[in-house]
């Protein structure tokens, strides 16, 4: 066979050995640890605010289609608190501390945490639309700088960036422009 898999498992028996305090983080990961930890903290805030976004949107929203409508928001609301817990959980075995502190999440976030004068369900469509358009091109880039030098960090982000995309496909087919 022309291309066999070779390793060395002695050098990774003894590079396991050298680096017990870095836990998950091994040498394949060539990435600066520190500043994916300060774009990971930035997608935790992004998830925070469309949690909460949906989450209250699903609560007041009013009209014929409220209930149909608010479900949606509600089942978005428990994904993006899932994705919120994923990356902070990401964050910490990085080893590094999810950044949960409410007072600085709004400005971290790549998201806005717009709320309506009213409870248009139209309106509260197009907002989440946004927001999930907005998560949607931020996430890619993010996943492109990481590349393959942090496997781990990529796939969680390429797993958001799905259902970050089904969100937005659902809001747009509830959505009348």
């Amino acid at each position: 066979m022309p291309n066999e898999f070779a390793i060395d498992v002695t050098r990774i028996r003894d590079e396991a050995r050298q680096h017990l305090k870095k836990g998950a983080v091994t040498p394949s990961n060539t990435t600066d640890i520190d500043q994916v930890i300060k774009v990971l903290n930035e997608v935790v805030a992004s998830e925070m605010v469309c949690y909460l976004r949906y989450t209250q949107n699903a609560i007041v929203a009013q009209g014929i289609d409220r209930e149909q409508v608010a479900s949606v928001f509600q089942d978005h609301a428990a994904e993006e608190l899932g994705h919120f817990q994923r990356v902070a959980e990401r964050i910490n075995q990085l080893g590094g501390s999810p950044d949960l502190n409410p007072a600085t999440m709004k400005q971290r976030a790549h998201t806005e945490y717009t709320t309506l004068e009213d409870t248009d369900l139209q309106g509260m469509l197009r907002e989440n639309l946004i927001g999930e358009r907005i998560v949607i091109e931020t996430y890619t880039e993010i996943i492109h700088w990481l590349g393959e030098a942090d496997i781990t960090s990529r796939r969680l982000m390429e797993h958001l960036l799905k259902d970050e995309e089904d969100h937005a496909d659902e809001l747009n087919d509830l959505f009348v422009a």
